[in-house]
């Protein structure tokens, strides 16, 4: 049986993964800073698939506390066949409306974590010349967003790094990709920005079901949605300049209104 090391799994995207995984039979890794959620989750997975669930509670903004889920991984014999990130966090407001150990701390959970997870678990991949790493972006990675200029940045790498890989790492058994998700039903939506809504929400479950028949097409991403396909589409035939205008001028009306 094949197991799955998901993170920010114990809710959104990341909970729908681990169910989805779960429900193919495979075991799961739990990884999240909600101790509670990820233990109610684990045992909800073990009640309806019967698979092995594991729970490692860890901050991944945190120096390094990549190395320690991988070091825990391999204290309890693991090893793993499909590694979903999916932890990440997004602010508001300008820059310096948030402290700098805030922003700090967006950068190495969105771009840090990802490179030092996928580092460390594909190596063991490339030992084995069998994987999956799958890396949730977002349709931010398209194009510049004022007032979310960390979220918007810290996307666009993990999609550019994410397509490196795919190029570098397909020739020896391993299939790298981003899922570049809309707008979602999830907390993070919740509390996001009137003006980053745009269209009908999509679902955790149908993210990870795009997700699904991309990866049996050996893509190196997707977009989820056929509006948000469209609408990643308009920055490239458009001046950046107006793109980032419009942009700014939509964030500032959605943050006057809350």
């Amino acid at each position: 049986m094949k197991t799955a090391l998901i993170t920010g799994a114990s809710t959104g995207i990341g909970k729908q993964f681990a169910y989805s995984y779960a429900e193919q039979g495979y075991h799961v890794i739990l990884v999240s800073r909600s101790v509670d959620k990820l233990h109610q989750l684990a045992r909800d997975i073990e009640d309806k698939h019967g698979v092995k669930t594991y729970v490692i509670p860890k901050d991944l903004s945190r120096e390094w506390a990549a190395k320690e889920v991988y070091d825990e991984v391999h204290e309890k014999g693991l090893s793993i066949d499909t590694l979903v990130n999916n932890a990440g966090a997004g602010t508001t407001g300008e820059l310096l409306e948030n402290t700098a150990e805030r922003n700090h701390q967006q950068v190495m959970l969105n771009v840090n974590a990802v490179v030092n997870m996928t580092h460390l678990f594909l190596e063991d991949m490339v030992q084995t010349g069998r994987g999956e790493i799958i890396n949730v972006a977002s349709m931010a990675s398209f194009q510049p967003i004022p007032y979310m200029s960390i979220y918007a940045a810290t996307k666009a790498f993990v999609l550019s790094f994410t397509e490196g890989l795919h190029e570098e790492y397909k020739q020896k058994g391993i299939h790298i990709m981003a899922v570049c998700p809309g707008n979602t039903e999830t907390e993070f939506f919740n509390e996001a920005p009137d003006s980053i809504k745009v269209g009908k929400m999509r679902t955790s479950k149908q993210v990870v079901e795009t997700t699904f028949k991309a990866l049996s097409k050996k893509r190196s991403h997707v977009i989820d949605g056929k509006l948000n396909a469209i609408t990643a589409l308009l920055p490239r035939f458009l001046p950046r300049k107006a793109v980032v205008g419009v942009s700014a001028s939509l964030m500032k009306k959605s943050m006057k209104r809350k």
